[in-house]
């Protein structure tokens, strides 16, 4: 049967347009799975290149120990981050290992296999430290033997001042040292000369300044809590953690300082106690305090041996005993009346600064 030319030309033209649709359609879909390949693609490799990063979630002092609770855990490009930054918590809680002789435990990232591997140096020679997962305790491999190590877990401390969403390194932390002894007692100082912007978690040296303008450190890098009352801050009182025999030199001090005119203990503020170093103290009992320290128990036998040899009554410079003496029967009369004076002028220096402070937390809360 004959066709129509009409309908051969209509059938043409809907198979054309048939065969337009399915390549169009079929450019289409092309582009698609392109487009998808490339997002596949770039997800993957953004995914390869992400690393997990601990963030800080508060600001920190400089000298301030930093603790898991500080820390958020976020997700970003390698690219965008020093390469320095510590991974996460754990990582963290890693960094702060060492051994009983003070052999520090370090950390590298391997990318290939996405994981962070622990290393201890040992006399010079470098190990992969390993934690069993039954026991957790932890060992090296020395010539294909385990061998069991006791770590101890010092403080992570902030070099420097840091704000809150600060990516943490290890250029940014270090380790501390305020780790706790059994002798280590809280004591409370009220006679002390206190800086007048004196806060909870500075950092001080309490030396004693003579008369005659010598000056000596009693106790170095003490970190500060100023107790509250009642949600006050003390005007003139501190807490600080001292061992015995630190506890006996202090009890020396204030006895000496206060028997001699001019003279004075004071704290100073050390301004980046993360970076700086603790001070030698330079300041040596009475033969009477150092007889106190051998024969105390409490202080241990490390504490014992290391004040009998800083602390030698051989070692006690001739000035200090002197300027003593020098005051004769006036030196009873001393304590009393300036540690009163100490104590009224201390009062007022605290109270004008924290007064101040509590006049611009009422201004902004108004």
């Amino acid at each position: 049967m004959a066709v129509n030319p009409m309908q051969r030309k209509a059938r043409n033209s809907f198979l054309l347009g048939m065969l337009v649709m399915l390549v169009i359609a079929a450019i289409i879909i092309a582009f698609l799975v392109i487009q998808l390949k490339n997002y596949m693609d770039k997800e993957n490799a953004e995914k390869q290149a992400s690393v997990n990063i601990a963030v800080l979630n508060q600001s920190v002092k400089s000298g301030q120990i930093i603790t898991a609770d500080m820390l958020t855990q976020k997700t970003v490009n390698r690219n965008l981050i020093p390469s320095d930054a510590i991974g996460d918590v754990a990582t963290l809680s890693n960094y702060n290992l060492e051994d009983k002789e003070g052999n520090a435990v370090t950390s590298s990232y391997d990318s290939d296999n996405e994981e962070t591997r622990y290393y201890i140096t040992i006399d010079g020679t470098e190990y992969e430290l390993f934690q069993e997962e039954n026991t957790l305790n932890y060992y090296i491999n020395v010539r294909n033997e385990k061998q069991y190590l006791e770590l101890n877990s010092v403080p992570v401390v902030a070099k420097v001042t840091m704000q809150a969403n600060t990516v943490l390194t290890r250029e940014l932390v270090t380790s501390g040292d305020n780790t706790t002894s059994n002798d280590v007692r809280r004591e409370e100082y009220n006679m002390i000369v206190l800086p007048s912007q004196l806060e909870t978690g500075d950092y001080i040296d309490i030396r004693l300044v003579l008369p005659s303008g010598l000056n000596y450190i009693v106790v170095s890098k003490k970190e500060v809590t100023i107790p509250e009352v009642s949600g006050i801050p003390s005007e003139n009182t501190i807490w600080v953690n001292l061992t015995e025999g630190e506890i006996s030199l202090m009890s020396n001090a204030i006895v000496e300082a206060y028997r001699m005119d001019g003279a004075k203990l004071y704290a100073n503020i050390y301004t980046e106690p993360g970076m700086q170093d603790a001070a030698i103290p330079t300041y040596t009992p009475s033969s009477a305090v150092a007889e106190l320290i051998r024969a105390n128990p409490n202080i241990i036998e490390t504490a014992r041996q290391e004040l009998e040899s800083r602390y030698n009554a051989g070692q006690r410079l001739n000035v200090i005993d002197p300027a003593v003496n020098a005051n004769g029967q006036t030196g009873d009369t001393n304590v009393k009346s300036n540690v009163e004076e100490e104590i009224t002028t201390t009062k007022e220096n605290r109270k004008d600064y924290l007064d101040s402070l509590a006049s611009t937390t009422n201004s902004t809360t108004n």
